[in-house]
């Protein structure tokens, strides 16, 4: 069972966080109403226990919600007792989301992995008044930035990262970030148990960049060298490159005290020529754009400023030495950017020197399915081939969304707007026209495209069972026939107390459905991992004029990890 009810959310591991459309929350009531059965029904009970899920101590102060499935907007509450007690009595047989929340503690539903929780069902056939609600105690990493001298950093920009194992595969992806007060101290706190990476960006409060010009120049100043000097981006186990990192293992309820200690480097003066001869004239330039790699992602580098050092000659201070990605524009007009790695090594280097790949550019235009109209609020997304998103844009009134500077390479296209899932069934362009998302950007290529949507309009319901008996917890996908070029078709849940499970929004198309036990955070996106439950799985063919519900004629049968 899905924990989102109302909107549109698609993982920013599997797919990117691109939308969250939620409907506002039910009014609550402070003690559980009793509901009677109808047509004389025996009335049923979910009751249990809120613990700790570390130590299994029961929690008082805890409040526990229920939510009829089928009804979102019944919901009732209560807070339990010392004993960390909870029950809801005079319920009508159905299927119910079990919810617990406390100060100190993370919200969770029944059983929750990921985004998904199972749902308890009531009935004469299940025991559901002894269940145990499981919160785990939030954690905190917190820390000291202390310069060379052992001295309070303060203002330095410090960066938590998750290694998230959600989706099918892992990624080290930025979470939060936090600034560091007078007494260099920082701290994240409301975190799960994982595992954690700590970087940090800062510049020396003494560093000074005297630009070529002024140390030509006779103005009798010279900066000594110790002071033109920058921080190298710095990792928690002292290192400055992220690949070596030190990882932080966190665990429920655990405080994690790390510090990190800076070291200055001498900061390069780099140039770059613009073609621009008069002096002052800026109009036909922007200045160059450093971008580093961190972990999975890409990120910006901040410099010191830039200087003219003599005509159509500029200078960037305040940046270490180290391997960049180096964007510029061109000074002639209607020439594309240019992208290159380049290794920094030195003062004086010409950012010029290293010929780059042009950039490319992108027009998708949206053809939505049938005689649907275009929704009001819609996103286009690019993803790579990791299916990490790489560009994100609202589209306008007329369907269209216009990605500027692409790296070149190949992309798949995800549009999402909310309450409703879509696909892109097929690409056209001048070149001719193709089946799936995926598009190529080559260098310097104005690229325009049209996107011809597929809707979600199938709810698959059915249930998993292992030697004959239904499995609750167990989680179930729906794989489609070419896993590795449509990530965006794959649909997932968790199976309810009764092993029953349903897949929303389905778009049309042959698919392999699985369940497989102990999968959640298990890679199963890897290549050739998910092969080997395909082979076991059971073909699902949903039909281009299927409409509504399609429940599968027998149980989907429990594959061990």
């Amino acid at each position: 069972m899905k924990l989102a009810s109302g909107g549109l959310m698609v993982r920013m591991g599997l797919w990117g966080l691109l939308w969250v459309s939620c409907a506002a929350m039910a009014r609550q009531n402070s003690n559980p109403t009793p509901q009677e059965g109808n047509g004389g029904e025996q009335p049923f009970k979910i009751a249990g226990t809120v613990v700790n899920a570390i130590t299994g101590v029961p929690l008082p102060q805890a409040r526990v919600s229920i939510q009829d499935t089928r009804n979102r907007a019944q919901m009732i509450s209560m807070v339990t007792g010392e004993n960390g007690h909870f029950e809801f009595t005079s319920l009508p047989a159905g299927k119910y989301a079990l919810r617990g929340a406390r100060r100190g503690y993370i919200s969770s539903g029944y059983e929750q992995h990921e985004q998904y929780s199972t749902a308890i069902v009531t009935g004469p056939e299940f025991a559901t008044g002894n269940l145990m609600l499981r919160l785990t105690p939030m954690a905190m990493i917190l820390g000291h930035v202390l310069d060379e001298s052992g001295e309070p950093l303060r203002s330095a920009r410090v960066s938590l990262f998750l290694e998230d194992h959600g989706g099918g595969m892992s990624r080290v992806t930025r979470l939060n970030t936090a600034t560091s007060d007078d007494r260099g101290y920082f701290d994240f706190n409301v975190l799960s148990p994982g595992t954690y990476f700590v970087s940090v960006s800062a510049k020396p409060w003494y560093a000074v960049h005297p630009s070529t010009a002024q140390e030509l120049g006779d103005s009798g100043q010279h900066v000594p060298v110790a002071l033109d000097v920058a921080y190298l981006t710095t990792y928690y186990g002292g290192t400055t490159d992220a690949e070596s990192a030190m990882a932080i293992e966190v665990k429920g309820g655990e405080h994690e005290q790390v510090d990190i200690r800076m070291s200055p480097v001498p900061a390069l003066h780099l140039l770059f020529r613009t073609g621009v001869e008069e002096p002052g004239q800026r109009g036909g330039f922007t200045m160059p754009v450093l971008q580093k790699r961190v972990f999975d992602s890409v990120e910006f580098v901040q410099h010191d400023g830039m200087n003219i050092v003599s005509p159509g000659v500029y200078e960037i201070t305040g940046v270490p030495a180290g391997r960049y990605n180096v964007t510029i524009k061109s000074s002639t007009p209607g020439e594309a950017e240019q992208s290159s790695e380049m290794d920094l090594l030195h003062d004086g280097q010409d950012l010029n020197g290293t010929p780059g790949e042009p950039l490319g550019s992108l027009k998708v235009t949206v053809k939505m399915p049938g005689n649907e109209a275009l929704p009001r609020q819609y996103a286009v997304a690019l993803q790579d081939s990791r299916q990490r998103t790489v560009a994100f844009r609202q589209g306008d009134a007329f369907g269209e969304a216009s990605f500027e500077d692409v790296t070149p390479g190949k992309y798949g296209i995800v549009f999402a707007a909310p309450g409703k899932l879509y696909s892109v069934a097929r690409t056209s362009s001048s070149a001719g026209e193709s089946v799936g998302h995926d598009v190529t950007v080559a260098p310097g290529a104005a690229l325009e495209v049209t996107a011809v949507l597929s809707a979600g309009v199938v709810r698959m319901e059915g249930v998993v069972e292992k030697n004959g008996k239904p499995v609750a917890g167990v989680m179930v996908v729906l794989v489609p026939n070419d896993p590795a070029a449509h990530g965006e078709l794959f649909r997932r849940d968790q199976s309810d107390f009764d092993g029953t499970f349903a897949l929303q929004s389905v778009v049309p198309g042959m698919y392999t459905i699985v369940a497989v036990e102990d999968a959640w955070g298990f890679e199963w996106l890897k290549p050739g991992v998910l092969a080997r439950y395909v082979q076991h799985g059971q073909n699902v063919n949903v039909g281009e004029l299927m409409r509504g519900t399609v429940r599968l004629p027998e149980a989907v049968e429990v594959q061990g990890r």
